[in-house]
């Protein structure tokens, strides 16, 4: 494993439940090349809105990377292998961000985790997500990979059915959690971003998340 990806001497692993680990402070060191590695990709698909069917914008704006994207809009939510602001192919998925998440799946016990998808999400103050599963994708023998850079949030993470409350943790900066098989459908979500500034982000977080969508 490479030294830029290994876990810090005060990193802690939290197993949260059957298939779902918490690396705390995980990338807290390789932050800033990871960051770094996202700004060519921004440049060509820029962060943007997505909608529900209904037309209502979601709260967080994101953008991909990767071969698919997903998206949302009237036709519902999917992934695409083009942008469809630009036309153009989503930008290919940083080496570097593709082996970190790949490492931190095989390290929570998920080994041959091969992603191909990356969904980049940009809360600023006061954006949130509900409770959602992510089951867009062909293929749920393989894990999320999500990392939290920026200001912290209160994640939300429930049951296999939305009734099931959800219990609440903080993910700070430099934080992965990894999630699959019984708790691969598992709903989840944000808690909305409160004020404040981070010096590698700014006022907002940012979330990678990682997936197999083929």
């Amino acid at each position: 494993m490479s030294d830029l990806f290994s876990p810090l001497p005060c990193a802690e692993r939290v197993d949260l439940g059957v298939g779902v680990v918490l690396f705390r402070k995980r990338l807290q060191d390789a932050a800033p090349s990871l960051l770094a590695a996202l700004q060519p990709l921004l440049a060509r698909a820029p962060f943007r809105h997505m909608t529900t069917q209904r037309g209502f914008a979601l709260s967080a704006a994101m953008t991909n990377c990767g071969v698919l994207g997903w998206i949302g809009d009237h036709r519902g939510y999917r992934y695409t292998p083009h942008d469809p602001q630009s036309g153009y192919p989503w930008p290919a998925m940083p080496e570097i961000l593709r082996s970190a998440a790949i490492q931190a799946a095989d390290d929570a016990g998920f080994a041959d985790f091969s992603p191909d998808a990356c969904l980049i999400n940009h809360y600023a103050v006061g954006a949130r997500m509900g409770l959602h599963q992510d089951k867009d994708e062909a293929d749920f023998s393989q894990p999320i990979v999500s990392f939290s850079f920026g200001l912290p949030t209160l994640f939300l993470w429930g049951g296999l059915a939305r009734r099931d409350k959800p219990q609440k943790f903080p993910l700070e900066h430099g934080d992965v959690l990894v999630w699959g098989g019984p708790a691969r459908l598992c709903f989840h979500g944000v808690s909305p971003i409160k004020e404040g500034a981070h010096p590698l982000t700014g006022a907002c977080r940012l979330n990678l998340t990682f997936r197999r969508a083929a």
